[in-house]
């Protein structure tokens, strides 16, 4: 998606095309001009923008092999925020409707949580319930296993005893 397919999509959420252009552009001037200051812009589930320094280093130059000075520079760094690194990995648990990072609109208070917390306590109580299945499972083998092996053990000493006798 590029700028002008985002102003697009914006368009239908804000009513003009007017008003997502100028939303979109002054977001991006105030992130570019915070960030170009040396300050930090962090937006809650989507991610911190911030400037970084590299120190002078020495490269190569592919074609000639020859060494080159490069010197010290200031470029952008995006780290995505939790949100949008489990949107990314997890696509099913972004929410259909509403916002996918950041804060839930009116109305609609912590709903993504409230599925994403019933999931996790699904799976907890049937990850519960076939563990206590299998204990039981293997609890029933080991006390059946044991009752065979002995009254096997009472047979062949019983066949035993009435051989003894007979002789």
């Amino acid at each position: 998606m590029n700028k002008a397919e985002l102003v697009s999509s914006l368009e239908t959420r804000l009513g003009s095309k007017r008003a997502a252009s100028d939303a979109v552009e002054g977001v991006f001037d105030i992130i570019i001009r915070e960030v170009a200051a040396g300050r930090k812009v962090g937006i809650t589930g989507f991610g911190t923008f911030e400037k970084i320094s590299r120190a002078a280093r020495t490269g190569r130059n592919p074609r000639t092999g020859e060494t080159v000075r490069i010197k010290r520079t200031s470029v952008p760094k995006f780290k995505p925020g939790a949100a949008f690194k489990t949107g990314v990995a997890d696509p099913k648990s972004i929410p259909k409707t509403g916002n996918a990072g950041g804060r839930a609109a009116a109305g609609t208070a912590g709903t993504a949580t409230k599925t994403a917390a019933k999931k996790s306590t699904a799976k907890k109580s049937t990850a519960k319930a076939s563990a206590t299945k299998t204990a039981a499972k293997t609890t029933t083998a080991k006390k059946t296993t044991p009752a065979k092996k002995t009254s096997a053990v009472k047979k062949t000493t019983t066949t035993t005893a009435k051989r003894t006798a007979k002789r």
